[in-house]
């Protein structure tokens, strides 16, 4: 009787039908930074960091830029497998999100403001001023509270039309991505004041369903650092698109 032969070889097709693509599956991160840490060619500096640390792992990887809440709201989930790069703390708001212990850059938030002489001490001398941030950006939603007004927008282009058209006294954003829009607009009049708000180390968050991997790319990002890879990478970004630190 030759059923038998046949079920096996049948169990066996199923099998792999199964199995491989597991094997085989595409990573989707999700990320809402702009230029430098991230790109529409990816080749942002964290765009590449997170690239070369799966290839390392064996794991291919899609990227896809999304605003900043729907960024966390997807992959917190499941709807994409992570999110880069993100302030430590977010797995208490978002629990399916389980944070990489290694930073893959570091934010400086900074104000900016085109018309208004600033004194920064801290978050409470914000107080007094219009403010603008973008929707998603928790560390400023949390912290940027009892202001004349807040206005929340989607991307880093609306935040800063909001200096432009006079609608804010000015804008939180991070220092190296905030030099980035400013070169774009070659808007003299806008200016960077110090010191920081707050400079925070920015991690990948996996969601849970891959807890095994976060081991594993805490390894291989510890391991990109110690060979000089992470240190090439952030240098060659930063030259491509000429902004200094």
């Amino acid at each position: 009787m030759r059923y038998p032969g046949i079920i096996f070889v049948v169990l066996s097709i199923v099998t792999l039908l199964f199995t491989r693509p597991v094997l085989s599956q595409t990573i989707v991160l999700n990320t809402a930074n702009d230029s430098p840490n991230a790109t529409d060619d990816h080749k942002g500096i964290c765009d590449r960091i997170m690239l070369e640390a799966f290839k390392r792992m064996g794991i291919p990887v899609k990227i896809i830029v999304l605003p900043s809440e729907r960024a966390l709201i997807n992959a917190n989930e499941g709807i994409d497998d992570g999110n880069y790069a993100r302030v430590e703390g977010l797995d208490k708001q978002y629990p399916n999100l389980i944070r990489v212990k290694e930073e893959i850059t570091t934010f400086e938030f900074v104000a900016f403001s085109r018309t208004v002489p600033l004194k920064i001490t801290g978050w409470e001398s914000l107080k007094p001023y219009n403010v603008g941030i973008i929707t998603g950006w928790k560390i400023l939603e949390n912290n940027i509270v009892g202001v004349k007004s807040l206005s929340k927008v989607s991307n880093e282009q609306l935040l800063f039309n909001l200096l432009i058209l006079g609608k804010v006294d000015l804008v939180v954003y991070d220092r190296r991505q905030g030099k980035v829009v400013l070169k774009q607009l070659a808007d003299k009049e806008i200016k960077i004041y110090n010191p920081p708000l707050a400079v925070r180390k920015m991690y990948p968050y996996l969601h849970k369903r891959h807890a095994d991997l976060v081991p594993r790319l805490e390894q291989v990002l510890r391991a990109m650092k110690k060979d000089g890879t992470y240190k090439r990478i952030v240098d060659e970004s930063l030259r491509t698109i000429s902004v200094t630190e």
